[in-house]
This record gives C-alpha cells, structure tokens and sequence, in this order.
C-alpha cells in the first residue's frame, strides 16, 4: 500500500485461511502491513459477522463475512543510518556491490521501517536518493535492483545511477546477470547435477510462502554438488544458479526435491534442522550465501565478484565429516 492508500473489503473468509488470528488474515487479504491491520482491529473497524472483533490475535473460520476499512499512512522514507553495518566490496560512480550479513533486511516494507540495508546504504551514498527523487524508483528501495533474504548472506548489486538502474533491471529480467548461491541442503543429492524448473507462486495453502505451483511464473535453478557429508547427519553441499529470480526461489526448489536448506524453518521440514547442526550453526542462521556475481557494467563490461563463505557457515562445514 502506498502513502495515504486506504482499502476495504467485504469478503468471505477462505478455506486456506481458516483458523489464522484476524490481524493476519486482514493482512493478507488487504496488502496492508501487520501493524496496520492490528490497527484496524484495536480502533473496532474490523467486523466479523456485523460484530467488531474483540483482539487481535482471534481465529477467524471459514466462510465467516469479515468487514473492514483501513488506511495506511505508508511505510517512511529511508532515510541514512551509519550505524546499519555491511560490507562495500566495489564502488564506482554507477553502481555498487554489498556483501549483505545474514540478518539485515534490504529496505523499508511491512514491519520493517528502519535499520535495513537501504538506510545504511543512504549513509554512505547519499547520491541514490536522487533515483527517487527524479521518480525512477520506489522511495522505499532507491537504487534496489534485486534482494537477498533476510536470512541470506552474500553479494548484492546496487544502481547509483539511472542508466546502471536501467541496465540492472534488464540484465535481470532477460537472465543476462549471473547469481550463484552455496546451499548446504538436508540428505544426499544423488545427482551430480541437475535443474528444478518448475513454476513459483503464492502458496494457496499459506498465503504467507511461496510454493511450487501451475499457476506460478516460471522458475528454473541449476545446481551441481559441491560435497556430500555423512556425519553427524547426511547433508550435502551445493552450488545453485538461479536462471529466474523468483521471491525465495532456491529455498523453494531445493524443499521441492526434498532437500531443504539447513536451516530454514519457513519451507524445511525437521531434517532441516537437525539439532547437531543447529547448536553449531545457531538457531536464527540459514546456510544460504550468495557468493557469486556476475553483471555487464555500463562502461566496463562484464564483471564478476565473489564472496567468501562467513564464518559461521564455514565453521558448520568444518563441524562434518
């Protein structure tokens, strides 16, 4: 939702949302971030029934009516914050090349509104506040290209101008910009190498994920195995190239062939975090690192960076045999 965008529904609650507590489900159903649908349901203007629901946290059932109207003042201008801290390992007058730490969010969005990676990127750059300001960009993401979970770690390309924004953005859509990620994923890959290209969408089951779906866009990833471990559970080491950039694109795949990636307690199952792992690698870490990238610069051509593994990820290697 935009500044000052208001929204209302009427609508009947679905089967898929059946049981999800009321600030959730008129966040998903309106666009409008968590916050301001808790909101909506302590000022009384969310009914269910004809009747205000009473907290925020009641389940809502299927084929209940549920009501509301709500405005959004929108999420704040990101604004410089030297205290965000990342790595810078390529800057120019165009564009430049962060290694992201796992944990820092990439802008301002729905229960996000300071500290991301934008804000510590304004700090440095203050020039990318000109993309937004000569309308080029989404204020809330100036110069923003591509974006790396919050639970990812590695490179990611930023523009500082309009034509490397242009340039960026077109590189990515037609496939032309290489991104490879090290995955360390539950079980033995029996393959060498191989490709899922199967599409990707919104989960009709939990709105909240995305999902192996026909109805998605298209998706394909490449991976080849990098090692496999046997102890002290079996895992195995990739290295996967996204030829799509769909939204958590590698974890999806890799949970659809039945390899999860350690650590991901969104779309892994119990073997995604096997408890040997885990006290080694930390229950908030997913072993997921952008560490390959490859874009055409508008001047100099191709180039290509590359990131080490950080030290927890390593350390986690070190920990298997």
């Amino acid at each position: 939702m935009s500044e000052a965008q208001s929204s209302a529904i009427d609508v009947v609650v679905p089967a898929a949302l059946d049981g999800q507590r009321a600030d959730r489900v008129v966040s998903l159903l309106t666009g409008a971030p968590r916050r301001v649908a808790a909101e909506a349901v302590r000022s009384g203007t969310v009914l269910v029934d004809g009747r205000p629901v009473a907290e925020r946290s009641t389940p809502l059932r299927s084929g209940q009516r549920l009501q509301c109207a709500i405005v959004d003042a929108g999420p704040p201008v990101p604004g410089p914050d030297p205290s965000v801290h990342f790595e810078v390992v390529y800057a120019d007058d165009d564009l430049v090349v962060v290694d992201k730490p796992p944990g820092l969010v990439v802008h301002h969005g729905a229960g996000r509104r300071g500290g991301t990676l934008v804000d510590g990127l304004l700090a440095r750059f203050p020039d990318l506040s000109e993309l937004s300001r000569a309308g080029m960009v989404d204020p809330t993401r100036p110069g923003i290209v591509h974006r790396l979970d919050k639970g990812t770690s590695g490179l990611l390309v930023v523009a500082r101008t309009a034509r490397a924004f242009e340039s960026l953005s077109a590189q990515l859509r037609q496939h032309r910009a290489e991104r490879r990620y090290l995955a360390l994923v539950a079980g033995t890959v029996a393959a060498d190498r191989g490709q899922v290209d199967a599409p990707i969408g919104r989960s009709t089951r939990r709105p909240d994920r995305m999902a192996v779906t026909p109805s998605g866009r298209a998706a394909r990833t490449n991976y080849t195995v990098r090692r496999r471990y046997d102890e002290p559970v079996p895992v195995t080491l990739l290295e996967a190239a996204l030829d799509t950039g769909r939204t958590h694109q590698v974890r999806v795949h890799l949970a659809a062939l039945h390899h999860p990636v350690i650590g991901d307690d969104r779309y892994g199952d119990a073997r995604a975090r096997p408890p040997a792992l885990v006290k080694v690698l930390g229950r908030e870490r997913l072993f997921l690192h952008a560490y390959r990238l490859t874009v055409e610069h508008p001047d100099d051509g191709e180039m290509t960076w590359e990131s080490e593994l950080p030290a927890d990820l390593a350390g986690t290697l070190a920990a298997l045999s």
